[in-house]
C-alpha cells in the first residue's frame, strides 16, 4: 500500500471505534505521535491495523488539516509504545518526518472486536454509551450520552430518555443532563447485555 492508495481490505470495519488522533511527527525517521482518547491507550496496542479518516469532528486540537487526497485508509503498525501522554508508532510506508507530519490531524479507528477483554468491573466508554440508567426503585433517570474524565474517576453524562442522541438541536433544548460519578458508591450494577445501569441516586441530590 502507498499513501493515497486503497484496497478492499483497507475498508474501515463496521465496528470501528475512534480511539485517538495523530498530532504530528515524532523524531526524524517517520514515527508518528497519537493522542489517545482514553487514559489507558490499550486499544491502540490491540491491533497492528489502524484505520484513518480525515480530521473533521475533532475531539482534540489538530495542528493542521489532513490533505484528504493523500490520506491512506489504513496504517500497518510496525511498533507502538507509550510516550508521555501519547503513543508513538512507526508504520509501514511512512519513511520520513515529512510523510509523518502530513498525517497530522487524522482520526484513528480500530475495530471494537480487537479491544483487550476488560477486567472484572471494568468497562470501555463506548460500551456504556446508550445504556439506560435507573435508580434502585426502578425509576428511569435517562440514557448515558457520554463520560467526563475528572482524574480520580469518570462521571456519567445522562440525558433524558426522550432525547435523540443523534439530534444535537434536541439535546440542546432538553432538560439538563444528570452527572453521576461512575464509582461503586453510586453505581450498583452495569449490565451491558441488557443495556442497563442501576445506580444509588436520589434526584434530590440535584436540588
Amino acid at each position: 500500500m502507498t499513501q493515497g492508495g486503497t484496497s478492499p481490505g483497507d475498508a474501515i470495519p463496521a465496528d470501528a471505534i475512534e480511539v485517538g488522533r495523530i498530532i504530528g511527527a515524532w523524531g526524524i525517521k517517520g514515527a508518528i505521535k497519537v493522542k489517545p482518547f482514553a487514559a489507558d491507550p490499550q486499544a491502540l496496542f490491540s491491533t497492528k491495523r489502524w484505520y484513518l479518516q480525515a480530521g473533521e469532528a475533532s475531539r482534540v486540537p489538530a495542528p493542521r488539516s489532513v490533505n484528504s487526497g493523500a490520506l491512506p485508509a489504513l496504517l500497518r503498525v510496525v511498533q507502538a509504545r507509550e510516550q508521555g501522554d501519547g503513543v508513538v508508532a512507526t508504520v509501514q510506508d511512512v519513511a520520513d518526518r515529512d510523510a509523518a507530519q502530513a498525517l497530522a490531524g487524522a482520526r484513528v479507528f480500530v475495530p471494537r472486536t480487537s479491544f483487550p477483554t476488560p477486567g472484572e468491573g471494568e468497562f470501555y466508554w463506548v460500551d456504556l454509551i446508550g445504556l439506560q440508567v435507573h435508580d434502585r426503585q426502578g425509576m428511569a433517570l435517562g440514557q448515558v450520552v457520554g463520560l467526563i474524565e475528572t482524574g480520580p474517576h469518570c462521571v456519567l453524562r445522562i440525558a433524558p430518555l426522550q432525547v435523540n442522541l443523534l439530534d444535537a438541536a434536541a439535546a440542546q433544548t432538553a432538560a439538563p443532563e444528570r452527572l453521576i460519578p461512575f464509582v461503586a458508591a453510586y453505581v450498583d450494577s452495569v449490565d451491558t447485555a441488557a443495556g442497563r445501569i442501576v445506580v444509588d441516586w436520589d434526584v434530590s441530590f440535584e436540588d
